[in-house]
């Protein structure tokens, strides 16, 4: 029997989330509650309707790769494939695996863009039928991470630790959000946690901005980045030569 999941976008001939033309895949619900976050619409688990809009719904893991299968020719000529996203992709642990053994058995490339905030028996799990992870690191300092995304990050940092020791490719990205993320003493910290944890993985910074801000006005979710200035990628170099002074290959954007 085919396990169901909840999606609220399918978004096709992406290029920033993973290699070549992918097919993004946005499952719905998310444990943590990011004041920046750019898909609000997708927190809850169940699907909604908020101020008049259908957000979420329900689909077959069949349902599903139907629609994948369709954007095949794509990924066969640039190298691409299949990333889930959300929410959180993990808080979908049956529906999110049975999708990468699919993706796996058909040769389709998988990645997942994930906050880390999962029991590592999940991860283990997954480990093996999963090309990259598209890994987000936010804050490193647990109290303020606690702050902002509602949960400690002690797990989230646990799971980093495993995967960049597997042989899986990891690219790490970090939300860069005034005054919160993008500090020099939260990068600096980010940087010598994973100096200690090992390997060089590439490090995506990610400029925050407010695209999203007609989100929370449809959607009548409050915005607590409301007026926060967009951050451009002269703003970020800074951090970015941190990296690259620390070893890492580092690049502004996804």
């Amino acid at each position: 029997m085919m396990v169901k999941g909840v999606i609220f976008n399918i978004q096709r001939f992406s290029v920033n989330d993973g290699p070549g033309i992918r097919t993004t895949i946005f499952l719905k619900g998310c444990p943590l509650s990011c004041g920046w976050c750019h898909n609000p619409e997708g927190r809850q688990f169940e699907p909604s309707a908020i101020n008049g809009n259908e957000i979420g719904s329900e689909l077959t893991t069949g349902e599903l790769f139907t629609e994948i299968g369709k954007d095949r020719i794509f990924y066969e000529e640039s190298g691409g494939g299949v990333t889930f996203s959300g929410g959180e992709p993990l808080a979908q642990p049956e529906f999110l695996e049975e999708m990468l053994t699919r993706c796996r058995d058909n040769g389709f490339h998988s990645a997942i863009d994930t906050s880390g905030y999962a029991d590592k028996a999940l991860f283990k799990k997954i480990l093996p039928i999963t090309d990259l992870f598209l890994f987000d690191i936010k804050l490193a300092d647990p109290v303020c991470h606690l702050r902002y995304t509602g949960v400690s990050n002690t797990e989230i940092l646990g799971n980093l630790k495993f995967v960049l020791k597997s042989k899986v490719k990891v690219i790490i990205r970090i939300p860069m959000v005034p005054g919160i993320t993008a500090t020099n003493e939260n990068i600096a910290s980010i940087i010598e946690i994973l100096t200690k944890t090992g390997g060089s993985p590439e490090v995506n910074l990610l400029p925050f901005h407010r695209i999203a801000e007609k989100k929370y006005m449809r959607f009548g979710i409050k915005n607590i980045m409301n007026g926060v200035k967009s951050l451009q990628e002269t703003d970020l170099e800074q951090f970015r030569m941190l990296f690259e002074t620390s070893g890492f290959n580092a690049k502004i954007g996804g």
